[in-house]
């Protein structure tokens, strides 16, 4: 049985997909490429034993991921949707990935929660900001994400451009001073030393109590 590992949070994409119409809010959406999933594919089964071929059925343009398992080639196909950019091309690197999420690779997306994302943090600082045209400009990215049983369980997402955590999974896990989520080893080790969760000695450093003392 070929099981794939969980992606890392630096194969993880995040992407914009819906804008409220006053730009008080973005809701983001987590993705994969297809260089990830060719990358995953030589690194777990290697190059010479998976192949994907593309096919068309009733106007669909399909893809069928094989993987070499013993002597037999097994097969998974799924079809892909149209890109705003270029038709064939976005269909033919969709229809790649979905075949990839029937193997397996990068599944735990589909447990992702919802990404809502206030255009002000509750510290009054804002997590994006607007253009000339009053809509959202920015980067946002995956900075660090658990996975436990196919299921996203940790997730942090920051704004690249302000180094600003904008969303956060499981808030009893982060930063007491940046916000940001902390791998659970360095939690446990934290409130042992310290009795308050720091991601690094600097946020510790920057703790008032600490500054004080």
């Amino acid at each position: 049985m070929i099981k794939f590992r969980p992606l890392r949070a630096d194969e993880v994409e995040v992407r914009i997909s819906q804008v409220a119409r006053d730009s008080s809010y973005v809701i983001l959406l987590l993705y994969k490429d297809a260089r990830c999933d060719m990358r995953i594919l030589d690194e777990v089964v290697g190059p010479e034993k998976w192949m994907r071929e593309h096919y068309e059925c009733k106007g669909n343009l399909f893809c069928r991921v094989g993987i070499k398992c013993g002597e037999e080639w097994v097969y998974k196909s799924d079809c892909g949707a149209e890109s705003n950019a270029e038709k064939e091309k976005g269909e033919s690197s969709d229809s790649f990935k979905r075949a990839c999420f029937n193997w397996g690779i990068g599944r735990e997306l589909y447990t992702a929660p919802f990404i809502k994302v206030p255009q002000t943090g509750k510290d009054g600082n804002p997590n994006y900001k607007l253009d000339n045209n009053n809509r959202p400009k920015g980067s946002f990215a995956v900075t660090d994400m658990t996975v436990e049983n196919g299921k996203i369980v940790a997730l942090n997402i920051e704004n690249v451009w302000l180094h600003r955590t904008v969303f956060a999974l499981y808030p009893q896990r982060v930063c007491c001073i940046c916000g940001k989520v902390i791998p659970e080893e360095i939690y446990r080790g934290s409130m042992e030393a310290n009795g308050k969760p720091y991601c690094s000695g600097t946020c510790k450093r920057k703790d008032p109590v600490n500054v004080e003392a």
